[in-house]
């Protein structure tokens, strides 16, 4: 085969690729590419969470985040077509929550006191 005519195969090979892609079940003309995408933005937010000090963090905010990410997990392995980057996505969410109430736990271990008080001044 001379070179441009292995140019040209490569070319219709990824076109091909591509297409199938473009056009698949999971491709970016449906919902199951879209929304992973999406869901990023909620790691995101763990993540720049990390910074924020563990005294300010929700406890029950993380626990829905770290509860629906696992259950969604579950859920991307059970609907047709099988969806892996939702599944890794919703991973990312739920061990981000469960990371975030480590911190809360941890913090609340270390100052007892001023758990108690912030307990205090969120219930008024």
């Amino acid at each position: 085969m001379s070179a441009p005519a292995s140019n040209a195969a490569a070319a219709a090979a990824s076109t091909s690729r591509l297409t199938r892609f473009m056009n698949s079940d999971v491709g970016p003309k449906t919902i199951f590419f879209w929304a992973p995408l999406a869901k990023w933005g909620l790691v995101a937010a763990g993540v720049k969470d990390l910074g924020r000090p563990a005294e300010k963090l929700s406890v029950s905010q993380n626990v829905a985040l770290m509860a629906t990410g696992f259950i969604w997990v579950r859920y991307s392995f059970v609907i047709t077509p099988v969806n892996y980057s939702l599944a890794a996505v919703n991973a990312c969410v739920g061990l981000t929550g469960l990371g975030q109430l480590y911190r809360i736990w941890d913090w609340r271990r270390s100052n007892p006191e001023a758990a108690k008080l912030a307990d205090a001044a969120r219930a008024t």
